[in-house]
């Protein structure tokens, strides 16, 4: 996921350069989601992972 966050951003960067506003705009705000839910999963996962192991 946090894969499609750098490409997302990657895209948004280069519209930007290009001047496509839109465009840029909305993968950024891509990235941001995916990068929102990408933290709240890894901090699910560091939180479930400290169990004791049986």
């Amino acid at each position: 996921m946090l894969q499609y966050t750098i490409v997302f951003l990657i895209i948004a960067i280069v519209a930007a350069i290009l001047g496509f506003g839109g465009v840029a705009g909305t993968a950024s705000w891509i990235a941001e989601v995916l990068f929102v839910i990408f933290l709240i999963l890894f901090i699910f996962s560091l939180i479930r992972g400290r169990g004791p192991r049986v």
